[in-house]
């Protein structure tokens, strides 16, 4: 992990070969691929927002802080 943390952006480790190489030159990562498959992400993650029927979502509120009453105020 630190050998591939020291190289330039691009290299990583070809676990066939064993060897540190420009991943996009030796065909291990595909640009096209990778977008393609975040868009393909994505339009599924957007098409099962539309077809369920609630979405459940967190809106905190705002309440103020409790006051602490003075010191020398007796009950």
């Amino acid at each position: 992990v630190e050998r591939v943390k020291a190289e330039q952006p691009g290299i990583g480790f070809n676990a066939v070969t064993e060897e540190f190489v420009d991943i996009i030159k030796a065909g291990i990562a595909d640009p096209a691929k990778v977008t393609r498959t975040a868009l393909q992400n994505a339009a599924s993650i957007g098409g099962m927002l539309l077809t369920t029927e609630a979405l459940v979502a967190d809106i905190p509120k705002k309440e103020p802080a409790n006051a602490v009453p003075p010191g020398d105020m007796d009950y």
